[in-house]
């Protein structure tokens, strides 16, 4: 099976079709729907459309139930700057869909466990990282037991064997920060037990073109989508 993982849409409706046009046979999303891009209510109703099983994100959290975002510092101002945008563009059903979504998916696939969550097992706030220390792994993974970990929340792609634990972060579908401005993904297939990362090119002007004209600090919402940082 060929399970499409998704994160970090951030109302990036572009971003979203093109990453779902990848071959798969299942899609889970590893949460933050809205904040920051200018479709938060189109990219929640293509989940809920197509029963995409989605984590909740912290920004999910934020937009859906009024809370504080608790994201980096580099990049708050913008997600505050832009929470009334979102708010106005989403219905109470679409904010009422992101209150409920859980904090963790377990299946069973092939014979292995895998664990999807936005953050890191302990926390949707907690961010793991390519270069996070393997004694603060072993820490951010002692409660669950699986074989295959998918996570989001850094904007940052890896693949990463922990001991006998394959970890997996799809990087950002809507807002990359790796310096690579295209919509990011990965594939992980459960009978190779291979995962990829996969970069599409979308149609980044027309994402452009709709923070220009509609929501606050356009200028650099669009440096950071066009240049991935």
């Amino acid at each position: 099976m060929r399970i499409l993982l998704i994160s970090d849409i951030h109302g990036n409706k572009e971003a979203l079709d093109a990453v779902l046009k990848i071959p798969h046979d299942m899609v889970i999303c590893l949460g933050d729907l809205a904040d920051y891009g200018p479709s938060p209510s189109e990219c929640i109703d293509l989940i809920m459309q197509q029963e995409i099983e989605t984590v909740l994100g912290n920004h999910d959290a934020a937009v859906g139930s009024k809370m504080e975002c608790g994201c980096g510092y580099k990049y708050k101002h913008l997600s505050v700057a832009t929470r009334d945008y979102t708010w106005n563009m989403t219905t109470e059903v679409q904010m009422a869909f992101l209150r409920q979504l859980p904090f963790s998916i377990e299946k069973m696939i092939d014979g292995m466990r895998l664990y999807f969550t936005h953050g890191s097992p302990r926390s949707n706030y907690e961010y793991m990282k390519p270069e996070t220390s393997e004694s603060d792994l072993e820490e951010m993974v002692s409660e669950i037991d699986a074989d295959v970990l998918c996570i989001g929340h850094s904007h940052i792609p890896f693949i990463k064997k922990f001991k006998d634990m394959l970890i997996i972060n799809p990087g950002s579908t809507g807002q990359p920060r790796d310096g690579d401005w295209r919509a990011s993904c990965a594939v992980f297939d459960t009978t190779s037990s291979k995962a990829e990362i996969i970069r599409c090119d979308y149609d980044v002007e027309t994402t452009c073109n709709k923070i220009q004209e509609n929501m606050p600090n356009p200028d650099e919402l669009i440096t950071i989508l066009k240049r991935g940082y």
